[in-house]
């Protein structure tokens, strides 16, 4: 892989290591077989390894430790139905799924948030389950949200947010990144700040929305980033983290997630969930921050099942 593909490959790991995932291969047969997973992770950049673990008593475990690579795709959040397809025991699971070959030759499902297309480097045996570890030949994704899993029930940025619609002066901001850089606006007294808005009568949706068009950059609302309670001015805020790519801010500027570069962002809240959001961008591991400006908890946020 190229730099710049390495770059965009740890993008990727660092987004979508959280959704719900439909893992695909082809059996011997050439037939295409898939299912909902477990647990999926990054491995490694270098070489870039993913991993993904299948039950011993999987209908499709022979086939799938036997392959010479598979798929991670990772469902957007208007796919709950094929994750709700490849998690059951269907006949054809792929009946009903849009798809087509990835350029390694596994099988990709149409409208996900991203794909990995993978040969198979080892598989490990692991209790009750087998380790697949796949070397990642291809991969793709878009700013689409991406579905989520916690508690029973599928998770959305749309029902995340809905669960806080009801309190009052309400704030929200978008974090929106770009590689390993930032979006940082004028604050209005000398300093910087992540673009946000006080709710109004329309809903959180339409005030992320507007709030990422006053920016004048591509960028869709992804997962629930922090959400805390501003003692100070007596607001609840919450934080969406977006993914951008190219082009250039209407307003703001991209500052660089490193050491000294985020001194100017005066609100103490905004800065310690920017330091935490800088760490966990090089592990590739997110949560969720809840609490207020002085203390609170960061809840790790859900794999794919």
């Amino acid at each position: 892989m190229t730099p710049m593909d390495a770059r965009a490959l740890r993008s990727a790991f660092g987004t979508f290591m959280t959704g719900v995932t439909v893992v695909t291969a082809h059996d011997a047969n050439g037939d295409p077989l898939g299912f909902t997973a477990n647990s999926f992770t990054s491995v490694s950049i270098d070489p870039p390894l993913v991993l993904v673990c299948l039950s011993n008593s999987s209908r499709n475990y022979e086939a799938l430790v036997t392959a010479s690579g598979f798929a991670v795709n990772i469902l957007s959040e208007a796919q709950a139905d094929i994750s709700n397809t490849f998690a059951r025991p269907v006949e054809d699971r792929f009946a009903s799924v849009a798809w087509g070959r990835g350029p390694r030759g596994a099988p990709i499902l149409e409208g996900v948030s991203a794909w990995f297309d993978c040969s198979m480097h080892k598989t490990v045996e692991a209790g009750d389950h087998v380790i697949l570890i796949g070397e990642v030949a291809a991969f793709g994704h878009t700013a689409t949200p991406g579905l989520g899993y916690a508690r029973g029930a599928y998770v959305t940025p749309s029902t995340a947010a809905d669960a806080l619609e009801q309190s009052t002066n309400l704030v929200v901001s978008t974090l929106i990144a770009r590689d390993n850089d930032v979006l940082l606006v004028d604050d209005g007294q000398g300093g910087l700040a992540l673009p946000e808005v006080l709710v109004d009568g329309d809903g959180v949706s339409a005030a992320v929305t507007k709030l990422i068009a006053s920016t004048g950059l591509q960028a869709e609302p992804g997962f629930v980033y922090s959400v805390f309670e501003d003692v100070r001015h007596k607001r609840q805020h919450i934080s969406f983290f977006c993914q951008t790519g190219e082009g250039s801010p209407a307003r703001g500027v991209f500052v660089p997630l490193v050491k000294g570069a985020l001194d100017d962002v005066a609100n103490p809240a905004i800065l310690t969930m920017l330091d935490r959001f800088a760490a966990e961008t090089k592990l590739g591991n997110y949560g969720i921050y809840y609490g207020n400006q002085s203390s609170g908890e960061v809840r790790p946020m859900t794999q794919g099942r």
